[in-house]
């Protein structure tokens, strides 16, 4: 690991377009080299989006791949670039909602595209919270740990201590980074279509803004074209969000999610296995995997 972690250290003195075309060709070997990863992006597609072609998915995933392992090396960039220089590439839209993140609890709602730690980066501008998995391995550990610190105070959670820190936080006035479109079990959560598919999905977000009448911003990186750097949308804060139904509220969020993942296919994660979790008695989709 500690030779890994050189080799990145090295690769961020790299020129943007150099950096990202490396990870493009590593990307596009991890492609084939990983044919496990690949089918579950295909299943996922074939789920998600039945009105294309096979070839047509197929181009998605590589494209994946490819912009997976880009986000993988250019978070050598978020690790030890000079913050002027990353700041530089990173173009934000229309602006860091500062005043309203400092108005009263927000969650910053950051769906698994690859260029989620980019759109933390941007979202810094006064001190945040959110969830962290600690790593088995230290020295990659602190190397996580110091890639989140190095913008400003964070308040990290781990999974495992539950709801209780995260609403002291907003109470506190820290806005909390929220990544809630995984597959996590069915704990917590519900079966509401994504791309009409029953999904297990949390309900943390509508219940978190109900508990602490947090406001929701959605906020989504995707990469510039010609390795120019990265552009954040931070999106109007939702209107009437959550509402009193649950149900329907967490149904919004996968919705919003859905408009986000057509428009850019290529760069949300579907290496991960969205639709694991299935309704009693219907079988898994990824059981040849």
């Amino acid at each position: 690991m500690r030779v890994l972690i050189a080799l990145l250290w090295l690769l961020h003195w790299l020129p943007l377009p150099i950096l990202g075309r490396i990870g493009k060709a590593v990307g596009s070997l991890m492609y084939y080299a990983i044919p496990k990863r690949r089918k579950i992006a295909m299943t996922n597609l074939r789920l998600a989006m039945p009105e294309l072609s096979e070839a047509e998915r197929a181009d998605i995933v590589m494209q994946h791949f490819q912009a997976y392992s880009r986000s993988i090396l250019e978070r050598s960039l978020i690790w030890w670039a000079p913050i002027p220089r990353l700041r530089k590439l990173i173009h934000i839209e229309p602006a860091v909602p500062q005043a309203e993140m400092e108005s009263g609890p927000t969650i910053l709602l950051c769906p698994h595209f690859v260029c989620l730690d980019v759109a933390g980066v941007a979202a810094r501008v006064i001190p945040v919270s959110t969830i962290y998995s600690p790593q088995k391995n230290q020295a990659f550990d602190r190397l996580l740990r110091y890639g989140r610190e190095r913008f400003g105070p964070v308040r990290l959670f781990t999974r495992e201590e539950g709801i209780k820190p995260i609403l002291r936080a907003l109470r506190d006035g820290l806005p909390y980074f929220m990544l809630p479109d995984m597959d996590f079990g069915e704990k917590d959560a519900t079966f509401v279509p994504f791309f009409g598919v029953p999904a297990a999905t949390l309900t943390a977000l509508p219940r978190l803004a109900a508990a602490t009448k947090a406001k929701v911003i959605p906020v989504i990186a995707t990469f510039l074209p010609d390795y120019k750097g990265y552009r954040v949308v931070f999106y109007p804060a939702w209107e009437n969000y959550p509402g009193d139904d649950m149900i329907a509220a967490t149904r919004r969020m996968n919705e919003f999610i859905e408009e986000r993942v057509r428009e850019s296919p290529a760069e949300y994660f579907w290496t991960h296995k969205r639709f694991k979790t299935r309704p009693n008695g219907e079988p898994s989709f990824y059981d040849k995997d």
